[in-house]
C-alpha cells in the first residue's frame, strides 16, 4: 500500500546543479587519531530553474574503514537560494581517526513548485599530503 504525503514531494530527476570540491588538509589543529580537512563547496546552478538547498548527506569512511553519516538541514546554518546561473560557496571541516579516507553525498533541493531533487556530492579524497594512497 502506498501512502500519500502531500507535504514531501516526491523525488525529481537531478538539476543541473554542479559542485565542486577543494580538500585542504589541516596540520596545525591535526594531531594522531584526530586527522582534521577543511573542504570548500562551491555549488552552481546551471539550470533555467531557481533551487532552494534544503539539507544535505554525506558518507564518510576514514583510512581504518570506519562509516560515518551525517544529515542536517542546509549547509552552515544556511538554506541557499540559487537562481539559474546563480552559486554558493561555503566551507566547513571533518575529522578522521586515520587517513586516507573519502567522503561524498548529497545535497537534497526543491524548486518554486516544491518538486525535490537529490543533487549528488561525487566522493572526494581525504588525505595528508605527500602521502601515498594505496
Amino acid at each position: 500500500m502506498q501512502v500519500f504525503m502531500p507535504d514531501v514531494p516526491p523525488f525529481t530527476d537531478s538539476p543541473d546543479i554542479h559542485v565542486r570540491v577543494e580538500v585542504l588538509f589541516m596540520p596545525s589543529h591535526s594531531q594522531p587519531g584526530r586527522l582534521v580537512f577543511a573542504y570548500i563547496i562551491h555549488i552552481e546552478n546551471r539550470s533555467d530553474q531557481t533551487w532552494k538547498l534544503l539539507a544535505r548527506h554525506w558518507d564518510i569512511v576514514d583510512g581504518l574503514g570506519r562509516e560515518t553519516s551525517v544529515d542536517g538541514e542546509g549547509v552552515v546554518g544556511e538554506q541557499p537560494v540559487l537562481p539559474p546561473g546563480g552559486s554558493f560557496t561555503y566551507d566547513s571541516f571533518v575529522t578522521l581517526e586515520a587517513a586516507p579516507g573519502h567522503m561524498g553525498g548529497h545535497y537534497v533541493m526543491q524548486d518554486a513548485w516544491g518538486a525535490r531533487a537529490r543533487v549528488p556530492i561525487a566522493p572526494f579524497i581525504l588525505a595528508e599530503p605527500g602521502r601515498t594512497l594505496n
